[in-house]
């Protein structure tokens, strides 16, 4: 026969007690937790593993010299496991004056759909090494920025990763010297001052060209930007490298100049037709879509009249443009893990130069293998 007495545990979880008629041995009440008001603390960790909280603290902080039984660490694990219980990430942070946040202070590239992916890649590494992101996006407010890495500052990130939506040199502020920082597609233009990950605009150049000698064009023209960047000096220098590269002389009467959007591209149309022509590498895939429409209303096909090659790969325009184009990729993603490596130590971060990452081809139907009359 057994006999069933209710009651309820101090924390307002029900206890079900049970004795048996077995040698007057009784089973100890079990607590069922049903419900709780407040997180779980260490101490009802002990008692329920039953020993200190001073053993317990051990287990979870995994002290390699502390002397625990594998019995005691698997009772402890196992009580921590049905509780619930989570470490106070703001204790932790207090002892080692450090927390497992990575800042990522940026001032337009959460609202720009394909500079998004340095986000992606930062968080998605972040989360490899066990940290997670701070993202505060300041759309150029210099205010909003300090107050944005002083609230960092006050969370005790392990660093913070300063991100401009576009590649461009950049002043670096005074309270972010306070943290230890990475540049991610940007760079200070001091000499020594900061570790920086930035796009290879000019093997990007370089690349975007090649798709085109590959195709077997030798008349090719530039249509660059005409605000001066580090992207319009490395993308014609890139250009520069793979004509000669080929064998192909430079001629300086094939760069042409258009603001970079698709009113551009459109508007160097007449000039570029003057000029005799097979194919055109474009600053941007903005500026190509806007050729394309302007080739286009001029009776000429793509790629069998001229192959484009533009630059960026912009999936909303590149991939569906009819024909889809060839172009470069920036390497957003990579961009933002390889800041998140250069922070924690993982990647080698020379102060005297930014470090370059590749701008991969993506080659599609606007491009074919063209046979010189």
């Amino acid at each position: 026969m057994t006999a069933m007495a209710d009651g309820y545990t101090p924390d307002g979880g029900q206890m079900i007690s049970q004795e048996r008629e077995s040698g007057n041995a009784a089973t100890p009440a079990v607590p069922v937790r049903t419900g709780r008001a407040h997180p779980v603390t260490l101490r009802e960790v002990a008692e329920l593993a039953g020993v200190s909280t001073a053993t317990v603290s051990l287990v979870i902080n995994k002290k390699k010299n502390a002397r625990i039984a594998d019995e005691t660490r698997q009772r402890v694990t196992e009580a921590i496991t049905e509780l619930g219980y989570r470490p106070n990430a703001m204790a932790k942070t207090l002892v080692s004056g450090t927390s497992k946040f990575i800042g990522l202070v940026a001032d337009g590239v959460a609202t720009t759909p394909f500079a998004g992916q340095i986000i992606h890649g930062a968080q998605d590494e972040a989360w490899k090494h066990g940290y997670a992101l701070l993202i505060a996006n300041t759309e150029g407010n210099e205010e909003l920025e300090k107050d944005a890495i002083a609230m960092m500052l006050e969370y005790k990130v392990r660093g913070i990763l300063y991100s401009t939506w576009f590649h461009r040199p950049t002043e670096i502020p005074e309270t972010l010297r306070e943290s230890d920082f990475v540049l991610v597609n940007c760079f200070s233009p001091e000499s020594g001052a900061a570790r920086a990950v930035v796009p290879d605009e000019t093997q990007g150049g370089h690349s975007a060209t090649g798709i085109l000698v590959r195709g077997g064009h030798r008349r090719i023209a530039f249509i660059n930007a005409t605000t001066p960047s580090p992207a319009r000096d490395g993308r014609l220098q890139g250009y520069k490298d793979a004509l000669e590269a080929a064998g192909i002389p430079f001629d300086p009467d094939l760069v042409l100049e258009a603001y970079p959007d698709q009113e551009g591209g459109y508007g160097a149309t007449q000039n570029l037709l003057t000029l005799g022509v097979s194919a055109v590498y474009c600053y941007n895939d903005r500026m190509a879509m806007g050729l394309y429409d302007g080739l286009r209303e001029n009776g000429l096909s793509i790629p069998e009249d001229i192959a484009v090659v533009g630059f960026d790969n912009q999936e909303v325009i590149a991939a569906h443009l009819r024909p889809p184009l060839s172009t470069v990729s920036l390497p957003h993603y990579e961009l933002g893990a390889a800041g998140v490596r250069m922070l924690l130590g993982l990647d080698a971060a020379p102060l005297e130069s930014a470090v370059k990452i590749a701008c991969p081809p993506v080659e599609r139907a606007s491009v074919a293998v063209h046979s010189p009359a």
